[in-house]
């Protein structure tokens, strides 16, 4: 056995991580050398070996949401399915810092692709949620009005959601809009309430759509970042920066924020993918401004506003901000937009209070015009385009995998269904959310679950080595999966413990675990 003592390095301001802001970690490790696991022990959705040469019938660039509903879609067929992230880990993009709503229908006209896409993705949902355990309720959205001119804004949106099919749309009194979220404040006006809309646990609905399309089949290749891609002998020879390639007829470009570069590696379209930053508040589950339902203020030209979001876990979620920015890489908060986020989440929510902040954030959300651009390529074969995908593209998601589904179908894919298809993934034990009882008996056939790892969210060790064994071998991989890291605390005091878990279950040293993969080490030196 070996003792050290190791510093971590600091994570910047702005940034989902340990403490949302600067700090310095030191904890003392003991660790075994040689201990025998490597990276990909029990990792069946994580290939960091050579790439078989047999070819797939579908690659599909990025695993954000979009990216995982298509291969969950595509794997109820008898095709060879790739996925290939540029990411350490699934939904480390514009997946991982979003609102986490499920539309109501309202928003949007049907003419447009989002639109129609959004109510048939809404629909899918409670179905999913059946099938593959991730956190999702159906707790309805209210549309506030705080003066008579705002009204007419909510009006049409009533009418629009009339029109688009939205189901149970109301439009409300003041009284009535009381009635349904006694948090608003008194000088609401009125607004609209629509019952069919929902908040879900974003990371957790990628992984379980992951973990389903695995299971039956398709595989996946992480840090793999598309570097070269040519047409030849009807296949497309995809390269990643490291030397890696994959063979497949077909080829969906889904890769976010980066569909523009995509593209253009492809020989496809040129188009521009602008970057929106989104700034956020996460604010305690003790929290006594905790609403019932999502928030919304009556929508700008630019936004939908900066709404009052309850979490599926428990946590209120208060933001976006809408600010286009030049870099695409750009997470960092500013402490005058989020005054603006506070200000403008108390005007409808007045017992919103700074002393419930547990941390601050940043999303990026890609932008293209006003609709989503989800078709075949015409400057180039076998490629389809899924890009732009921005709100409300996690309600559509479901939607846009069947939709791309259909695409590759008219292109030519022979889609025969799988008799021996699996959709159910099975329920997953978590500490917090079981009795007692039921917890004994875990404890009883397996230690770990009496050890609890993270206190503010109740996390067990056994939770954690779950999530290491499945493939989740970053500290932000861990804290998606689990829940660990993201309480008041975020990380201060379980941060280190799941450094030294992911070491001994990997066999890992320090100086390769990292936040989020790539040079995002944590750990600076030895002492």
């Amino acid at each position: 056995m070996r003792k050290s003592c190791i510093h971590a390095a600091y994570v910047q301001t702005g940034k989902s991580g340990l403490a949302g802001a600067s700090m310095l970690h030191a904890a003392l490790f003991t660790h075994e050398q040689n201990t025998g696991y490597t990276m990909a022990m029990n990792t069946p959705n994580v290939q960091k070996q050579p790439i078989n040469d047999e070819p797939y019938d579908v690659a599909i660039i990025g695993c954000g949401v979009s990216g995982a509903n298509i291969a969950r879609r595509l794997a109820m067929y008898r095709i060879r399915v790739a996925i290939l992230e540029k990411a350490a880990d699934v939904s480390f993009g514009t997946s991982k810092a979003n609102s986490g709503i499920v539309h109501g229908g309202f928003h949007h006209n049907k003419k447009y692709l989002k639109a129609r896409l959004e109510l048939r993705g809404n629909l899918m949902f409670d179905q999913l949620r059946r099938e593959l355990d991730f956190p999702f309720k159906r707790c309805g959205i209210v549309v506030a009005a705080m003066h008579e001119d705002e009204m007419k804004s909510v009006e049409q949106l009533y009418t629009q959601g009339v029109d688009n099919g939205a189901r149970d749309i109301e439009l409300c009194s003041r009284e009535r809009l009381l009635e349904l979220e006694p948090k608003l404040t008194n000088d609401v006006v009125g607004g609209l309430y629509a019952p069919g809309g929902g908040i879900v646990e974003p990371y957790r609905f990628v992984f379980a759509l992951l973990e389903s399309a695995v299971k039956n089949g398709v595989q996946l290749y992480t840090t793999y970042k598309v570097a070269a891609a040519r047409y030849e002998a009807a296949f497309w020879r995809i390269s990643a920066d490291d030397g890696r390639e994959v063979r497949a007829r077909y080829a969906i470009n889904a890769a976010g924020l980066f569909a523009d570069e995509v593209s253009r590696i492809f020989g496809g379209e040129e188009f521009s993918i602008k970057a929106r930053k989104g700034e956020y508040f996460l604010m305690d589950k003790l929290s006594k401004a905790r609403p019932e339902r999502v928030i919304f203020p009556a929508p700008t030209p630019v936004s939908k506003g900066i709404l009052v979001i309850p979490t599926v876990e428990g946590t209120v979620l208060v933001g976006p901000t809408a600010d286009d920015t030049e870099s695409k890489t750009d997470y960092a908060t500013s402490t005058e937009r989020l005054e603006q986020v506070l200000d403008s989440g108390k005007k409808m929510v007045p017992s919103l209070s700074r002393n419930d902040v547990i941390t601050n954030f940043a999303g990026l959300r890609p932008f293209l015009e006003n609709d989503f651009y989800i078709e075949p390529s015409k400057k180039t074969p076998a490629l389809v385009q899924v890009a732009g995908i921005q709100s409300p593209g996690l309600t559509a998601s479901p939607a846009i995998g069947e939709y791309v589904k259909d695409l590759l179908k008219g292109m030519g894919l022979d889609l025969t269904e799988k008799s021996d298809f699996d959709p159910l993934i099975g329920e997953r034990k978590r500490a917090r959310e079981i009795s007692p009882f039921e917890l004994d008996a875990l404890i009883a056939k397996d230690p770990a679950w009496g050890t609890i790892v993270c206190r503010c969210e109740k996390v067990s060790e056994a939770e954690i080595i779950e999530a290491i064994h499945i493939g989740h071998t970053t500290l932000d991989g861990v804290k998606y999966f689990t829940r660990a890291q993201m309480g008041r605390c975020q990380g201060g005091f379980c941060a280190y413990k799941i450094i030294k878990i992911i070491m001994r279950e990997t066999g890992l040293s320090w100086h390769d675990i990292t936040k989020h993969g790539g040079e995002s080490r944590l750990l600076e030196a030895e002492l």
